[in-house]
């Protein structure tokens, strides 16, 4: 039987590798167009976005509208799950806030938890509160 005593220890136990969306990866741009532009117009230009969903929810749960930044987060997490799963993620697993272009799908699952608590879906905030914790813990509150 092997010897395990020298195995370092980490809070991936399952040895799942890292997921990192490409560093050409469409947020890249669309970071740098959100530091002049109107998110609205970004989003419909760029609909693949994560982030500019993401950005959406932010400024429509600053606005008082839960609806429409639970939608917008919706979005940004969907087509975060699609670029995630086109670069190899297989629904579990670390996805690290410390690469960029990961930041937008990210910043549109914080906003789906957020948004889900203040529509009373606790069901939901739990569920992203959990992938939360595997894809990069230090997003937790």
């Amino acid at each position: 039987m092997a010897d395990r005593t020298d195995t370092p220890r980490s809070a991936n136990l399952l040895g799942i590798p890292e997921t990192l969306l490409p560093d050409d990866f469409v947020d890249v741009e669309v970071a740098e167009l959100l530091v002049d532009g109107d998110p609205r117009e970004i989003a419909s230009t760029h609909l693949d976005s994560p982030l500019a969903w993401a950005i959406l929810a932010q400024d429509a749960l600053e606005d008082g509208d839960e609806v429409a930044a639970y939608a917008y987060a919706r979005t940004g997490y969907h087509r975060g799950l699609d670029a995630l799963r086109r670069n190899g993620w297989r629904g579990q697993g670390p996805v690290p806030a410390s690469h960029a272009p990961n930041r937008g799908f990210l910043r549109a699952l914080v906003m789906l938890g957020e948004t889900s608590r203040r529509l009373g879906d606790e069901a939901e905030h739990e569920r992203v509160q959990d992938f939360l914790r595997e894809a990069d813990p230090t997003l937790l509150p």
